[in-house]
């Protein structure tokens, strides 16, 4: 029995010598943007082995959303350094004996999850070969962040009353959009498509409400019945996409 604990023992060390560890930096990039960090709720982070399946890391980005001036306003080469350390990010240590084949899948951002989206992304993986010098292993993480404000959702209204359509529209980085600024809400479209007991009845344009990131427009139902308000907004410029929904009731 001796004998055999011992070479359990010696082949379980053999294989911890061999194993290498290997350092991961992770990152997610808004696109159009900054890094998508702790003010948004991060982003969820699985490495797996696109072999076996199996999951190797598992964790949430955190840290700031980086550098404006250094990722928005400095002129820089197509292989330049956007992060700077504190810039968000997900950070593991994989023990591999072999080169394996990993895959990247980043869900959020988790704060806002009807605005999250999923991008995923594989490469090798080379025991002791790490992957964090520049911004790491940076994806990017296309859409916008859509929260409806009102009407609340389910909320009862009259016929002939004013429907108020108020909405809060970010950067998936919750980087704010204003006139002629760096995200200029001039060149977003928000709208409204309208829904009456699941039939399309209207499409509402939103404008700028004059605080950052508000968009509003006031909208008068002409019959009674179960509404819902698609709120969508897009940027015609990279194709940035985001929505979020929300009911309201119309009586006689």
């Amino acid at each position: 029995m001796r004998q055999l604990l011992a070479a359990l023992a010696l082949c379980l060390m053999s294989s911890i010598a061999l194993a290498e560890p290997t350092e991961i930096t992770v990152r997610v990039v808004s696109k159009g943007a900054k890094f998508i960090g702790t003010s948004m709720g991060g982003v969820r982070i699985r490495i797996i082995d696109s072999e076996s399946g199996e999951v190797l890391a598992q964790g949430i980005t955190a840290g700031s959303t980086g550098d404006t001036t250094r990722i928005m306003l400095t002129a820089h080469t197509r292989n330049g350094t956007l992060s700077t350390d504190e810039a968000a990010k997900f950070e593991a240590i994989l023990d591999i004996e072999t080169p394996k084949l990993v895959r990247v899948e980043a869900l959020g951002p988790i704060a806002q999850p009807q605005s999250s989206g999923s991008v995923t992304a594989t490469q090798w993986i080379v025991p002791g070969k790490h992957i964090t010098g520049g911004d790491g292993w940076t994806v990017e993480m296309p859409g916008l962040v859509v929260d409806a404000l009102s009407p609340p959702a389910h909320s009862r209204h009259s016929l002939g009353a004013d429907i108020e359509l108020n909405v809060n529209v970010t950067m998936m980085c919750g980087c704010p959009l204003t006139p002629d600024g760096l995200w200029d809400a001039n060149a977003f479209d928000v709208e409204a498509i309208i829904l009456r007991n699941g039939a399309k009845v209207d499409r509402v344009t939103l404008e700028y409400a004059g605080q950052a990131s508000q968009f509003s427009a006031t909208y008068r139902p002409d019959e009674p019945g179960a509404y819902q308000a698609i709120i969508a907004a897009h940027q015609p410029a990279n194709g940035n996409t985001g929505l979020d929904r929300t009911t309201f009731l119309i009586s006689e």
